[in-house]
């Protein structure tokens, strides 16, 4: 049988650096900077610029980002949220953590982001806040979010977990809300070796609350400003950061060429596939198709020793903790059919041509068999 492709392959990409990463780490371990290192401070900087923001704060990872984002802009019991229904549970969880109720709006078949032009339906007194998702790397409609929030006083979190680089009308996501905030689980297409998380933001009194909350409210040892948490990003983390922010653009535009490559290889085939929009810079974290029988093309891919995923099942609407929340519209139909159809083809910066071709062909075969089947019924 051919070799594995895997959804995601991060052990290629992690011996590439893993020398660098090494050196690094050595130097943390001979000046015990284990918590709030200089590394940090220096990621923070290069991470900032990257996103073209003022400032950047490490967390532990990308689900206490949201959490203490909400937190500095004072979001808590009795207020609600407006996010995507289709997000991986964390944007949810963060709402919850923080006190308020999040209220989920459908999303657009297209993009798989959240439908702009349902939100001011969701909005009703208790609303604070806005987290648009930026799924599978693709940035959400900021313009028109922006244009909403600003109409109702509402404030922006985005959560760019997914969208390292990506961009709309030219501006980085993380950039254009009030927070960003970023997850570098080892996956992501800026990932940790372990947990990671950050927050951006251009304004310096938030950056300054973040600071605090991330660690016991302490400007000082000691002296605790306010009720703080423990959610830091380690030092070792950190370093391998470092190690690859000197080439997330390499990577970034080698994930553009694999799709790329998906769109030519699999234009014949029955799959929709994903679209970017002519003012957004797809960062491809996933690659997400649709398909009407999805769970049998996965079953015949598998068969190839090529495996897929499912990014996501399930409307957050249906988790136990959110069954009582507010939809819009109720029980988010375009949600609940894209759980039913979204195949997450492998998608990473190495693979290769030849690996995409092979993809394809495995495709073509499943659907050719299932015409047949269908001719014989």
């Amino acid at each position: 049988m051919s070799k594995p492709i895997p959804l995601v392959d991060l052990q290629t990409q992690s011996r590439a650096i893993k020398e660098e990463v090494l050196s690094r780490i050595g130097d943390v371990i001979d000046g015990a900077r284990y918590i709030l290192g200089k590394e940090v401070v220096e990621f923070e900087q290069q991470f900032a610029a990257y996103c073209g923001a003022e400032h950047c704060v490490g967390m532990a990872n990308g689900t206490e980002a949201l959490h203490m984002a909400l937190r500095a802009l004072d979001i808590g019991s009795g207020d609600e949220v407006i996010t995507a229904g289709n997000s991986f549970a964390a944007t949810a969880f963060a709402i919850a953590y923080a006190g308020a109720d999040a209220v989920f709006v459908d999303v657009d078949p297209q993009d798989f982001n959240i439908d702009v032009d349902l939100i001011e339906q969701a909005i009703t007194e208790r609303t604070k806040a806005i987290i648009p998702v930026h799924l599978y790397g693709q940035g959400a409609r900021m313009k028109e979010i922006r244009e909403i929030a600003d109409r109702h006083g509402l404030r922006i979190v985005e959560d760019a977990a997914q969208a390292h680089g990506a961009e709309v009308d030219g501006q980085r996501c993380g950039s254009l809300g009030d927070i960003g905030c970023f997850s570098f689980y080892p996956g992501k297409n800026l990932g940790a070796f372990g947990d990671g998380g950050a927050a951006v933001t251009n304004d310096p009194e938030l950056a300054e609350k973040l600071r605090l909350l991330r660690n016991y409210g302490q400007k000082q040892k000691n002296r605790h400003d306010l009720l703080g948490f423990n959610c830091r990003l380690d030092t070792v983390q950190a370093c391998v950061l470092l190690a690859k922010m000197q080439h997330i653009e390499r990577w970034t535009e080698q994930r553009r060429q694999v799709a790329r490559w998906y769109h030519e290889a699999l234009a014949e085939c029955d799959l929709l596939l994903p679209e970017e929009r002519p003012n957004a810079r797809h960062v491809y974290h996933l690659f997400v198709a649709r398909c009407k029988q999805r769970d049998a093309l996965i079953a015949s891919l598998a068969n190839e020793n090529i495996f897929c995923g499912i990014h996501y099942p399930n409307p957050l609407c249906t988790a136990q903790p959110f069954r009582e929340a507010a939809t819009v519209p109720f029980g988010l139909p375009i949600c609940s059919e894209l759980g039913d159809e979204i195949v997450s083809l492998p998608m990473y910066p190495e693979k290769t041509q030849s690996d995409v071709h092979r993809v394809a062909e495995a495709v073509g075969k499943h659907f050719s068999k299932q015409e047949r089947t269908s001719e014989l019924v």
